[in-house]
């Protein structure tokens, strides 16, 4: 049995990709028959990849002399193109009209949330507060939604795309909250939940799926799986809000990868 992690689906709604053993495959869902997609030099990405807008590109995050760095690859495979020469940085978003790439990043020993141009250049930072901030994903409105511990327990937080008005969107004290991805409507967000004491988002936990309006309000348990690493970290919304993709497994040997 395969560990594979992180779909993410495709544009026209017809496959998924996912990452596994350090490459991404497409999994056609008539078919149902993964067939791996041509990354060039980039063989050993991790499970933050996710496709632009329009489809025609995929952002990865390969480590590359053993740093994740960011590349933009065309969506039908070729060779990768480098953006964020500094690492390690960690791809989670692609700004709705396709020009900007925000990531999770360490500089100078602190994660936060940065963006940059996605044809290349200078990286902006957008989160100060001390402790790891992560996960942004951009909303169709153009605000970015991310996960901050800066209140003691991760939680999800919401600002606008030059990082102001950054705002706090969950609070409930049971659970620590990662990774979250509103759909394409801008009606509804779902994110990761972990058991407040679980340090990290570690693999091979018992955890929820949970779902809140994107204007705030409380969150519904939509799944209980066993996962946590690699269940959700990319967006992965059907094209139509209808649906999400995500990954629940069970141990058979020991050993999971990813970050």
């Amino acid at each position: 049995k395969a560990h594979f992690e992180a779909p993410n689906w495709s544009r026209d709604g017809r496959s998924l990709l996912f990452n596994q053993g350090g490459r991404i495959y497409v999994l056609p869902l008539d078919s149902r028959t993964p067939r791996l997609l041509d990354t060039g030099g980039a063989t050993r990405c991790n499970n933050d990849h996710g496709l632009s807008p329009d489809g025609a590109w995929l952002a990865i995050s390969h480590a590359s002399e053993g740093r994740s760095l960011i590349y933009v690859v065309a969506a039908a495979g070729g060779e990768p193109r480098l953006v964020t020469p500094n690492g390690p940085s960690y791809w989670h978003g692609w700004s709705p009209d396709g020009r900007t790439l925000a990531y999770c990043a360490r500089r100078n020993d602190e994660y936060d949330v940065y963006t940059i141009p996605a044809a290349g250049g200078e990286e902006t930072r957008l989160t100060v507060a001390p402790g790891l901030d992560d996960g942004p994903d951009y909303g169709p409105d153009g605000r970015i939604w991310f996960n901050s511990v800066r209140t003691g327990v991760m939680k999800i937080w919401r600002m606008d795309a030059d990082g102001r008005d950054q705002t706090q969107m969950t609070r409930t004290e049971e659970y620590a909250d990662w990774f979250p991805h509103p759909s394409p409507d801008g009606r509804q967000v779902v994110f990761l939940s972990y058991d407040r004491s679980v340090e990290g988002h570690p693999a091979n936990k018992d955890v929820v799926l949970r779902l809140m309006p994107a204007g705030g309000g409380e969150p519904r348990v939509i799944a209980r799986v066993f996962g946590g690493q690699g269940t959700i970290n990319v967006p992965s919304w059907s094209p139509d809000s209808r649906r999400f993709a995500f990954v629940s497994y069970r141990l058979l040997t020991p050993g999971a990868g990813g970050r």
